[in-house]
């Protein structure tokens, strides 16, 4: 009951940034933003420096306390190796502290650069963050789960899509899964597909 409980609270949260503008994401043939941040290791994880190396497909996630995050993020752990296979590497983008990257390693045994969005810059310039009302702030509170503790004060109640991207060698995105339902995510082997 707890779960569907929470199931619930998870889709208001949907509901309420469908009704608003929200993000739109950027498009096919777009120019990836460069980035560079730490990841879970202190190592500096740059987009272009990765990009010599080949394709990369670069995940935003919410966080730790979403299920659905954590299985999908499992899922691409589990497919590591079909990923460095097809020559790309994989980044994942969360707003989370490193306290949340350290729980989401436990849960999902990931072994792929994790990088905290200080500030949401990496989220605003690839257009996935938004913030969540106010309402469902208030409900996540009674579960336990503090967007400001979580994600820090820099990064507040703010939240990704958990968009994809497969950007190309070049620095074109050359795929894109953008869907502002959280409950749907892109197959590994749709991604393993445009790889």
């Amino acid at each position: 009951m707890k779960q569907l409980i929470f199931s619930v609270t998870l889709f208001l949260v949907f509901f309420s940034m469908s009704a608003q503008e929200g993000p739109k994401g950027l498009n096919i043939n777009d120019a990836a933003p460069d980035f560079t941040a730490n990841d879970q290791n202190g190592m500096k994880v740059n987009l272009k420096e990765k990009l010599k190396e080949g394709a990369v497909v670069l995940v935003f996630y919410r966080g730790q306390w979403c299920p659905y995050c954590n299985r999908y993020l499992k899922r691409l752990e589990d497919s590591m190796s079909l990923v460095s296979n097809k020559g790309a590497s994989l980044i994942t983008i969360t707003p989370e502290t490193a306290a949340g990257i350290a729980k989401t390693i436990e849960k999902t045994k990931a072994t792929y650069p994790i990088l905290y969005d200080d500030g949401l810059s990496i989220m605003k310039s690839y257009d996935v963050a938004f913030k969540v009302d106010d309402r469902a702030i208030e409900k996540y509170k009674g579960y336990g789960i503090d967007f400001t503790k979580a994600n820090g004060d820099s990064n507040g109640p703010n939240l990704p899509v958990p968009a994809v991207y497969i950007i190309s060698k070049e620095g074109k995105i050359i795929f894109r899964h953008f869907d502002k339902d959280y409950t749907k995510r892109v197959s590994v082997a749709e991604i393993l597909e445009h790889l």
